[in-house]
């Protein structure tokens, strides 16, 4: 049976240069970076030469790149290590609020958020429109004298909107707030510059990028004030304790590298299939419905609801044909609840459920994408048929 892989946000193959990159650190290199020894000198110099090429990615200098074991906890090391440096915000400025973000977040940074409300921070979630932006002049008008961190998510990760980051950052560095930003769908899919963007912490993952599972970076701008939130031998200066996983670090710089250098070409690729697939779905499928903005979206990703169509069904009937899609985020794809993001936007619950996810990756073509386009009408169809909602319609 044809197998089409489109759930590249989930997680994403490991480009073989990557894992030739890696497997010496496996075979011949595979000292502790801290030791002092030859074997742990060779690690530690793969260790640095990592840091600068994923700072080279983000315009970013080497010793501001924090090596991590993937994008949650980079989110999380952003957001309570900066809040728990600031313990005294609380007593200060008790009408706060002190953190802005939005309820669009990607779950790393939104229950993030609402576990430091139970610590006694103020949180202020900011409504997003019907495509997921956020109002720029809301978050001008909702810093107050407490407020010390804003974060609002890059692109998107289950709807693929794109937030006018510069917009943010240049706001935020103006009233002196730090602003983070969860770029995990968009670093290596398109440009990021946290100078030019006044972007102060950025959470990246691995395998989003052809890169191993496992292993992530946070930038933190030189001078911010931030505390760890794993304690033990002081690794990664101090924000992240903990032996460095060097196999992997190395595969996400390789795979950062690769991502930086291809992104003119492979956008092309991702923007050509993306669009023949939206129009397809448009076109034959009636009420399909795009989530999110119909440009300012991540180039891989295609967010669609179908009436009357419960999308768990829609999930495996697809996966029988040799398709693997997503209903929404990978952290949360498995529970029954309508995804939060998707009701920010004004999604009623029912279509909320009818949603499916399709994300595209280098190695996709245009035969898969009419693959889909061929199965994917009368699998609705088929669904529909058996719904009495859709009964109720006709």
């Amino acid at each position: 049976m044809r197998r089409v892989y489109l759930d590249n946000a989930a997680t994403t193959a490991p480009d073989p240069e990557v894992i030739e990159a890696m497997l010496p650190f496996y075979k011949y290199y595979y000292g502790n970076s801290s030791s002092l020894h030859t074997f742990g000198r060779e690690a530690g110099v793969a260790l640095e030469e990592s840091r600068e090429k994923v700072s080279a990615c983000l315009n970013a200098e080497k010793k501001e790149i924090i090596f991590t074991s993937g994008g949650t906890e980079s989110d999380n090391i952003a957001l309570l290590g900066i809040a728990l440096k600031r313990k005294k915000f609380i007593k200060e400025h008790p009408k706060g609020p002190h953190i802005i973000t939005t309820p669009f977040e990607h779950p790393a940074v939104f229950n993030t958020a609402k576990y430091l409300q139970t610590l006694g921070f103020k949180v202020k979630y900011l409504p997003v429109d019907q495509y997921g932006f956020v109002d720029v002049n809301q978050i001008q008008e909702s810093i107050s004298a407490g407020t010390f961190l804003c974060s609002i998510i890059y692109g998107h990760n289950e709807i693929g909107t794109i937030e006018p980051i510069e917009e943010i950052g240049k706001i935020t560095r103006e009233m002196g707030v730090a602003f983070h930003t969860d770029a995990v769908q968009a670093f290596g899919k398109v440009p990021i510059d946290v100078r030019r963007e006044n972007i102060d912490l950025l959470s990246l993952s691995g395998h989003k990028i052809y890169g191993p599972k496992g292993v992530g970076a946070l930038y933190v701008r030189k001078g911010m004030k931030i505390g760890p939130i794993v304690h033990g031998g002081g690794h990664e200066r101090g924000f992240r304790s903990g032996t460095e996983n060097v196999p992997g670090i190395v595969g996400l710089a390789k795979a950062s590298e690769i991502a930086t250098t291809r992104m003119k070409q492979e956008t092309r690729h991702l923007l050509n299939l993306r669009d023949k697939l939206i129009k397809g779905i448009s076109n034959n499928i009636k009420e399909s419905f795009l989530n999110g903005h119909p440009v300012k979206r991540l180039p891989n990703n295609a967010h669609f609801r179908f009436t009357a169509v419960e999308g768990e069904s829609l999930l495996l009937l697809l996966d029988n044909m040799g398709i693997a899609a997503s209903t929404g985020s990978a952290c949360s794809s498995k529970k029954l609840e309508p995804s939060h993001a998707l009701r920010a936007i004004g999604i009623d619950p029912a279509e909320a459920h009818g949603s499916l996810r399709f994300t595209l990756g280098r190695m996709n073509t245009e035969e898969e994408v009419d693959y889909l386009l061929e199965v994917l009408p009368d699998i609705v169809s088929k669904l529909r048929n058996m719904s009495p909602l859709w009964g109720n319609k006709k």
